[in-house]
């Protein structure tokens, strides 16, 4: 069995970031290790909540690990509470990425079209750090702006997304995936790039609902595929038709919470499909 460890916060309530993560990852097979960056009572949608930054434990972490000789197949990160986190996991990859270790970065820190409020601007180059030393990246189309300089927009071409990716890659990655990306309005999708040239994009249709989580729960699942051995575009691929059964699921349930997306009766749909893919 592959082993994963993925780095970011824990919401103890509001299905985002370590609490997807986990049973998402650990139900496709896949052995998944925890870092917590922070603990905070529950994402910061909601009105009332508590942080605690708990970077002075992952050197100590660590420490251990290396003593104990731990390896991983593959490091996931996820939200990160500050610009010097970012340093320290840029770190952490030293310490425990080899070149058999798939290292996959959600720069997780902004969308439509803003920052998310926890932080100013100088973070994105700090992710941009991160990003740098990662096997593959996954920004929506906000954070890809902010990690490569180029303007926002709303309405663009594929000349438009094809750029981005290039840039991207110049950040210093293998490869870039772009998440939301659409060019028909009933239309919703992923396209990437390798730096080998190759490219890659899926479409599903655009769901009217949006809940929070869904992005942790998109990359939780395309890291899942890759360490069941799916190649990148099946892996997406599977990624994006979860998440809109997780939505249309949601959505069709009376009296659904509010604050994310419903997916833990969904986890058999995604065994099934993940079955599928490897028959």
């Amino acid at each position: 069995m592959k082993r994963i460890i993925t780095l970011q916060d824990i919401s103890c309530v509001g299905s985002c970031s370590i609490t997807v993560a986990l049973p998402v990852i650990s139900a496709m097979g896949v052995e998944c290790g925890i870092l917590p960056t922070a603990v905070l009572s529950t994402h910061t949608m909601f009105k009332t909540f508590t942080c605690k930054d708990i970077s002075d434990q992952i050197a100590p972490i660590s420490d251990a690990w290396e003593k104990e000789n731990i390896s991983f197949d593959g490091i996931y990160t996820g939200y990160l509470a500050s610009a010097d986190q970012c340093e320290q996991i840029c770190t952490f990859f030293g310490r425990f990425a080899s070149d058999k270790t798939l290292v996959l970065v959600d720069p997780a820190m902004a969308d439509n079209g803003k920052l998310y409020p926890a932080f100013d601007e100088s973070f994105p180059s700090a992710m941009a750090g991160v990003c740098s030393k990662a096997d593959v990246i996954l920004p929506n189309i906000t954070e890809a702006c902010l990690l490569t300089g180029m303007p926002y927009r709303t309405v663009y071409d594929q000349a438009y997304i094809q750029e981005l990716l290039e840039k991207l890659l110049k950040l210093g990655c293998e490869t870039a995936v772009l998440t939301g990306v659409s060019y028909e309005p009933d239309k919703l999708g992923v396209a990437f790039l390798k730096r080998s040239g190759e490219s890659f994009s899926y479409f599903t249709h655009r769901c009217p609902q949006s809940y929070h989580g869904t992005g942790d729960l998109y990359s939780s699942v395309v890291m899942g595929g890759l360490m069941r051995g799916l190649s990148l575009e099946s892996a997406v691929s599977l990624a994006a038709d979860f998440v809109v059964s997780c939505i249309e699921a949601t959505a069709n349930t009376e009296g659904a919470r509010w604050y994310g997306v419903e997916f833990e009766n969904q986890i058999p749909r995604l065994c099934a499909m993940l079955q599928e893919m490897q028959a």
